[in-house]
């Protein structure tokens, strides 16, 4: 059976809800993310004008849909020249965002809120309101539909979106000093959450799973301990899946670094997946698959290193990682972060020709 039969048999929606249930699909699920300035790189050696990568690659069996679980703070440019920019965010935070090779990269000068006392003052600004659903939000939904494309409901979860607000250090040396503030913080922001997603479906928003981000890890380690995790982060992240889970719906958690210590408080929380698994912070989908593969389904780890280099190398990530992870099923693909602009055009069509090829059931 050659690749256009295989893909005929399902589409995304069918592929990934197979896989999630604990089937076997046709073949591997596709599913990735790309710089910007990749996607850039790629216009000028081939990727039609006007097309995505998703839709050129058929990368886009799942698709991520969400709104505005910002602060909704008005936004304020201090300062603008070609390579930087300096402005008060919708978090109420001062950022300062530089141009660099790979695209933009920001950091954090200020924050408006710095204690309980400020959080107090602007608390109001959770509530959920329509505005958050911008129409940008409805047309991709609509989009996604047409397409058969497996709808996740996408959002941070609390500890991501909390160091925003306050600041890394701020929030923890706060997680010490002062747990009960950042569990405020927490709850708040997965209240909002719960909101959106139910405003989501009174607008005739219906998802097949969700997607829920929370940067936890470093290159080494986890940011945090697990038992900090577990006394402050663990309570959201549950309450969060229970949620979906009430509507039939599997959450899968992205987080970047070397998140290996958390996976078994990841797992009684009730998150059903992970995301990108990177391979440059020692994560590897074949041991993970070994210890995890029937609790957990794994979404991506094909290091973007091997993807820059010669065809043997890439071949060699994707046919000694895809044959392993997708045994039993339990795997979709993705790149162990996002594709950087050192992947050419040309190298990125023969490593999806090749998960096809080896992910094909």
């Amino acid at each position: 059976m050659d690749d256009d039969e295989e893909e005929e048999d399902m589409n995304g929606r069918q592929r990934v809800a197979a896989v999630f249930a604990g089937g076997i699909p046709d073949r591997v699920p596709l599913t990735d993310s790309y710089w910007e300035t990749t996607i850039a790189r790629w216009r000028r050696e081939g990727l039609p004008a006007g097309v995505s990568p998703g839709d050129h690659f058929g990368t886009n069996d799942l698709v991520r849909i969400g709104g505005d679980y910002t602060l909704q703070m008005p936004e304020r440019v201090v300062r603008e020249g070609e390579a930087d920019r300096t402005y008060w965010d919708s978090e109420g935070a001062l950022r300062r965002d530089l141009h660099v090779p790979e695209g933009w990269t920001s950091q954090w000068l200020d924050f408006t809120i710095k204690s309980r006392e400020d959080w107090l003052a602007h608390r109001q600004r959770m509530a959920y309101n329509d505005s958050r659903v911008p129409e940008s939000t409805r047309r991709a939904y609509r989009h996604a539909r047409e397409a058969g494309q497996f709808v996740c409901y996408s959002a941070h979860a609390c500890f991501h979106p909390t160091w925003m607000r306050i600041g890394m250090e701020r929030m923890l040396m706060s997680m010490l000093d002062e747990p009960e503030f950042i569990h405020e913080l927490m709850a708040a922001h997965a209240q909002l959450v719960i909101d959106l997603y139910e405003g989501m479906r009174r607008l005739g928003m219906e998802f097949d799973g969700a997607f829920l981000s929370d940067d936890l890890g470093y290159q080494a380690a986890p940011l945090i301990s697990p038992a900090l995790y577990r006394e402050l982060v663990y309570p959201h992240h549950k309450r969060l899946c229970e949620r979906f889970a009430r509507d039939g719906l599997k959450t899968s958690l992205h987080s970047d670094g070397n998140i290996a210590p958390l996976i078994p408080h990841f797992l009684d929380a009730g998150f059903a997946g992970l995301h990108p698994l990177e391979a440059k912070a020692g994560l590897d989908v074949r041991a993970l698959k070994a210890q995890y593969g029937d609790r957990l389904v794994f979404h991506g780890n094909i290091d973007v290193r091997a993807l820059s280099g010669t065809r043997v190398e890439i071949e060699g990530e994707i046919a000694a990682k895809v044959t392993a992870a997708k045994e039993g099923g339990g795997y979709i693909y993705h790149s162990d972060h996002s594709v950087p602009n050192s992947v050419s055009f040309e190298n990125y069509a023969f490593a999806i020709e090749l998960v096809k090829r080896y992910g094909a059931y």
